[in-house]
């Protein structure tokens, strides 16, 4: 199992929910690169470039606040997390976020509301990180552009793109 940290790895969860993939875990043994993510409220540091921005928060409306005026500047200012296409776990944390949060990661263009993109598309998503908690989502991404964030935590919408 190799281990790759990045400058913008992000806070990810575990209890996943799998869509377009098969639900079982990766066998030992198995090629999986693991990239660790760290939430703080209302961001991931890693995918702003490993800037804390220090924000405070003790409930979703107040992230909901501050990244309306300022999550669009960030992730402009922010470079896409480019992988290869294959398999991976996403070890995201609660540093601090005195709530509950989770983790979804999703094709670009997937709505949750479509049933064909329910089974064509790939999503995974989980919650009941609590602080101090790591979480672990395993996925097999194919080449094309992604968006993760925690919608308990009201992130932006970071981009990944897996390109061979």
């Amino acid at each position: 199992m190799k281990r790759l940290s990045y400058i913008f790895a992000a806070a990810v969860g575990s209890a996943a929910l799998l869509t377009g993939l098969s639900p079982a875990s990766f066998a030992a043994g198995e090629d999986v690169t693991i990239i660790t993510l760290t939430q703080t409220p209302c961001q991931f540091v890693e995918a702003e470039n490993g800037v804390d921005h220090m924000y405070m928060s003790n409930e979703q409306a107040d992230c909901e606040k501050i990244n309306a005026e300022t999550g669009d500047k960030r992730v402009m200012s922010s470079e896409a997390l480019t992988l290869k296409p294959g398999k991976y776990i996403f070890r995201v944390t609660n540093k601090n976020v005195p709530y509950s949060l989770g983790f979804w990661l999703r094709e670009h263009d997937f709505n949750w509301a479509n049933p064909l993109h329910q089974l064509n598309k790939i999503s995974i998503s989980g919650g009941g990180m609590d602080t101090g908690k790591t979480l672990d989502y395993e996925v097999e991404l194919k080449e094309g552009e992604y968006l993760y964030s925690c919608p308990l935590n009201t992130t932006p919408d970071y981009k990944l793109v897996v390109k061979g």
